[in-house]
């Protein structure tokens, strides 16, 4: 008999693969238990609904990848560094193809309906805000970005690189993963204030 965490990541499992068969939404908790090999009782003992399910796949993406993006700034030298590291991080996440697919699942119309995944949603982008704050935070004290608003610029800072995200997973993305990145850190730098190569020494003016 599986154990309750190998029958949960079956399931979970499961319902990715449903999901994407039937474009988001259309599974149905029979049609993921089938696929699964497990019982309606097994499936009870870890979600109260298919909108709880569909919330613990949100909730698991998004907390793997916060743990990816405060670990990339994390072994970072400079504030700098570390922003670059958030930013292309997130933007390579479209270009596998497994995490892409994910990623379009979770941000399907039918798992948008579920009970709960606004609330859901918005936990993650102010968790990101608040890792991101951080960074300004750091970048502020050492002076490599001057004119940081750490709270209220990191939830610009957040949009322009969700932005840069969808642009990327638009079948019809233009620039590459390291193109994007490169754009999303020359334009946030600049908006911080930091010295770029070409920059004279000294403080930046206004």
């Amino acid at each position: 008999m599986p154990t309750e965490s190998v029958e949960r990541e079956r399931i979970i499992k499961a319902a990715y693969r449903c999901l994407d068969e039937t474009g988001g939404g259309g599974a149905s908790v029979s049609d993921i238990l089938r696929t699964a090999g497990l019982s309606t009782r097994a499936f009870y003992r870890h979600f109260d609904s298919k909108d709880d399910l569909l919330l613990a796949m949100f909730r698991r993406d998004s907390e793997r990848m916060l743990t990816e993006l405060q670990g990339a700034a994390a072994s970072a030298a400079t504030p700098v560094d570390a922003l670059r590291g958030w930013i292309e991080t997130m933007l390579r996440v479209p270009s596998d193809k497994r995490r892409r697919r994910h990623v379009q699942i979770l941000s399907s119309e039918g798992a948008q309906r579920a009970v709960g995944y606004a609330a859901e949603r918005s936990r993650s982008m102010v968790a990101q805000e608040a890792a991101l704050a951080q960074i300004l935070h750091r970048g502020l004290r050492d002076g490599s970005f001057p004119w940081a608003e750490p709270e209220a610029d990191a939830r610009f800072i957040r949009a322009v690189i969700g932005q840069a995200f969808e642009d990327q997973m638009a079948p019809t993305a233009s620039a590459s993963a390291v193109e994007a990145a490169d754009r999303v850190l020359d334009f946030t730098l600049r908006a911080l204030g930091a010295k770029t190569p070409v920059q004279a020494e000294g403080p930046p003016s206004r």
